[in-house]
């Protein structure tokens, strides 16, 4: 295929459609999930001043944001949909991309989709006083709704980001507000009661927190003059995450006290019911219902266009290509992606599951997962998936040297600045994160090396399309 081929394959029936705000909406919503929620009082008390803690949250956005300048120059010199499937294909080859899209299929992606799902049902059934019983259908409905808004088109997805976005935005302000305004102020200097330091460990809660931001550049096709809007998307998105947690932790502090933030596991309803009363914290469940929503559906919308741009190069995988009607919609890898979404939710979320997962993989000679270790089905899933998340991370960080090297003609409207301190940084701090993570899945790794097997099945017996030149 030549460069002219594969940019009309790529191109066929996508009208950008989203503009900055879309964009920067989808980046935030995907961001701002659940763990700005939980992980807060982790952080606290892995250290010793409440400054600590505030600091590292600055830095996991400074980090984040050395990572977004990478991804700016890689999308707006290869503006196509798939964002780190399309570098790693450009760098490594084809395969590579293969094993980053059929691993986000898969597991990350997925499991992605089902833990917010879970977080989601927990908190609709503290809010509407529901029973246990509620928990799997709420699970599915969550995953359901959400893709079926998807696939009625791109701008109906577009709309609920906005929506929930915006919603979760004023929700966030409103915590602030009611925090630095009530009558329960404390002082920013205190010890905190951790009663020791380990920056190390709070670092890993605060980068999990930050992670997602690369999603916007899975859609870059869809985006309207990418080559501009996608680095500002970027750039403003990291930078918005970063505030929002920035005031966020600040405000758990100035209405808790060291010694509260650092003991509660629910932060934002404790700050809530000191500052606003009983009443007021109720509605905290409602807010994480929404975050974690805004979070299924930026991930549901971006992840198909990853499968989608995989079809372009895999004639045998073609059939993922298929999109409905006038709208470009990826329909076939919108619905692939949720049956998977909710093959996983089965397998690692019920106990029938969670047992017949067992006995597959003792039957390949593989112990029986740790399921309690790990707080549960989809904590276990999350932890096993998270060495995948960064290594690929990683690999893609690497891409920003690589093609400099290999395409060094290519038009590049936006230079990482500081290079090539900037991404050695990124890069770094994802090798970090990646042995934290591996560290911490320890027997768990091998599970999420299933799907990388999987890819290497898929490439052999679908060879991806020949390409001709740098397109």
């Amino acid at each position: 295929m030549t460069a002219d081929s594969r940019d009309a394959v790529v191109d066929q029936g996508r009208r950008p459609t989203l503009t900055l705000w879309d964009t920067i909406s989808l980046l935030v919503g995907i961001v701002v999930g659940t763990a700005i929620f939980k992980s807060p009082g982790m952080v606290f008390r892995s250290v010793e001043a409440v400054w600590e803690a505030i600091g590292l949250w600055v830095a996991g956005g400074a980090l984040s944001l050395a990572g977004a300048l990478c991804y700016a120059e890689l999308a707006a010199a290869y503006p196509r949909s798939g964002g780190d499937y399309e570098y790693l294909g450009r760098a490594y080859g084809r395969g590579m991309g293969l094993q980053f899209a059929w691993a986000q299929l898969l597991i990350v992606l997925t499991g992605s989709v089902g833990s917010m799902a879970y977080a989601f049902a927990d908190y609709a059934r503290d809010f509407w006083q529901l029973s246990d019983d509620y928990s799997l259908w709420l699970v599915l409905g969550s995953i359901v709704v959400l893709t079926a808004t998807n696939l009625i088109g791109l701008r109906a997805g577009a709309t609920a980001q906005n929506i929930l976005t915006t919603a979760k935005l004023a929700g966030l302000a409103a915590i602030a507000v009611a925090a630095f305004t009530g009558s329960h102020r404390s002082d920013l200097l205190q010890t905190s009661p951790g009663g020791g330091r380990d920056i190390g460990l709070a670092l890993v809660f605060v980068l999990y927190a930050y992670s997602g931001w690369t999603h916007a550049a899975y859609v870059a096709a869809q985006v309207r003059e990418p080559q501009r809007r996608l680095p500002q998307a970027l750039l403003a998105g990291v930078g918005v995450v970063t505030l929002i947690y920035f005031v966020i932790n600040l405000s758990f502090v100035v209405a808790l006290g060291s010694a509260g933030a650092a003991s509660s596991e629910t932060p934002a309803s404790d700050a809530v019911r000191v500052t606003a009363g009983d009443g007021a914290a109720r509605l905290v469940s409602l807010l994480v219902m929404l975050s974690a929503l805004g979070a299924i559906n930026g991930t549901v919308l971006t992840g198909a266009h990853v499968l989608s741009e995989l079809a372009i190069d895999y004639p045998g995988l073609a059939w993922l290509q298929a999109r409905g009607g006038r709208k470009g919609t990826p329909v076939r890898a919108l619905l692939l992606q949720s049956f998977v979404a909710i093959l996983l939710v089965l397998a690692v979320g019920t106990a029938p599951g969670r047992g017949s997962v067992d006995a597959i993989l003792q039957g390949v000679g593989l112990q029986a997962a740790p399921w309690d270790k790990y707080y549960g089905g989809f904590e276990t899933l999350v932890a096993a998936s998270a060495p995948l998340f960064w290594g690929f991370l990683l690999l893609t960080g690497t891409t920003i040297f690589i093609l400099r090297w290999k395409d060094p003609h290519r038009e590049r409207p936006f230079r990482t600045p500081g290079y090539p301190v900037t991404p050695l940084v990124f890069c770094a701090a994802c090798g970090y994160m990646l042995y934290a993570s591996v560290i911490y899945a320890r027997g768990l790794t091998l599970i999420a090396l299933l799907p990388i097997a999987s890819a290497f099945a898929i490439s052999w017996w679908h060879r991806p399309r020949a390409t001709v030149g740098n397109d």
